[in-house]
């Protein structure tokens, strides 16, 4: 299951990753002492990782978004956008999974969030923030602060180095900044691996840990132009394209497997891949080649192919359900959640 990425530059970056965690440490020290850093007058909870490359972010965000729902807040999300004015993957899954929460994605996610708080009426003001990928990005102040780690088999940041000699952001040893931990893709690590993450995490930060599956729960297809609910054994013993642009394709992979019982064919580009056309045609002629039942892709694939016309697929295209599940930890990972988002203005 291992699938250990090799490092970026595996030579030269080894000689350059001291300077990079110099320059880092001298970042971090400033923000230490609190200089460029901005504080709002609403508590912000930041969900983030150590590393480059997908850990589970926007399923945890989701999470945190719902909680926060269901206790009577008015959370919105900021994360980063991109210089040229486009909006990341997940901006339109979240507009989707929550309809009337706002959604920041700016390059600059402080003059962002302080334009929202400020023009929004009273009574559709946001009263707490989620920070999507925040852990690094410290000029905005936050009360809760969520690092992910992956606990998939050949992907420990214990086992990484820095940029550019490996894929870590930081290192480890900054895990002691973080307020909670949570382990994500336990369904492909076994008790043991998990044992041993857990006491190296607990080495280096007294944050309570929590752990967590990728779970599919169901499957999402549209039907003339409306989303339609199915099964996930519609796809039992049915011939099936996976296709996926995601961090971390090997989650997606063991589910598509272990739905369909059978090892599928799966078309993996690189995350946040546009889908140009080109690729929709390659992904339609392989469907039509294999005689595909189904063409099955993430939440996160379906923000851009959405707005691919429904003719030119040659079967179904449909997405999993995808839960986070806690196998431990959860009520306490809410709790803090909550009783962040539940401090008065002028949180500190």
């Amino acid at each position: 299951m291992a699938d250990r990425r090799p490092p970026p530059l595996p030579v030269i970056g080894r000689l350059f990753e001291p300077v990079y965690r110099a320059v880092l440490a001298r970042r971090n020290a400033a923000f230490d002492a609190g200089r460029g850093v901005t504080r709002f007058g609403v508590p912000v909870i930041s969900i983030g990782n150590l590393s480059v490359g997908g850990t589970g972010k926007t399923p945890l965000v989701m999470h945190v978004l719902r909680v926060l729902l269901e206790a009577g807040h008015r959370p919105c999300v900021a994360m980063r956008g991109y210089s040229q004015g486009g909006a990341p993957d997940e901006t339109d899954a979240y507009a989707r999974a929550f309809p009337g929460v706002p959604v920041v994605a700016q390059p600059d996610r402080a003059a962002g969030l302080r334009e929202l708080l400020v023009n929004a009426p009273a009574a559709q003001r946001p009263d707490c923030v989620v920070l999507d990928d925040g852990f690094q990005h410290r000029r905005i102040a936050r009360q809760v602060d969520g690092v992910l780690i992956d606990a998939t088999p050949g992907r420990s940041v214990f086992e990484d180095r820095c940029l550019p000699a490996g894929w870590l952001r930081e290192p480890v040893e900054n895990l002691e900044r973080a307020t909670a931990v949570v382990l994500t893709h336990a369904e492909l690590a076994d008790a043991e691996s998990l044992g041993r993450l857990r006491e190296k995490v607990g080495r280096v930060s007294s944050a309570p840990v929590a752990v967590t599956r990728h779970v599919w729960t169901g499957l999402v297809g549209r039907t003339d132009g409306e989303d339609r609910m199915a099964p996930l054994d519609t796809l039992v013993g049915r011939r099936v394209v996976g296709c996926c642009a995601i961090g971390h394709p090997e989650g997606f992979r063991r589910s598509l497997a272990v739905t369909l019982g059978a090892i599928p064919q799966v078309v993996v580009l690189p995350d946040h891949d546009p889908y140009r056309e080109r690729t929709v045609r390659r992904l339609v002629e392989m469907a039509a080649a294999a005689r595909a039942e189904f063409i099955v892709v993430t939440d996160k694939d379906w923000s851009k192919l959405r707005r691919v016309p429904e003719a030119t697929w040659p079967c179904p295209v449909v997405r999993p359900q995808l839960a986070m599940v806690f196998d431990a930890g959860r009520e306490e990972f809410d709790r803090l959640v909550v009783g962040a988002a539940a401090r008065s203005k002028g949180v500190s």
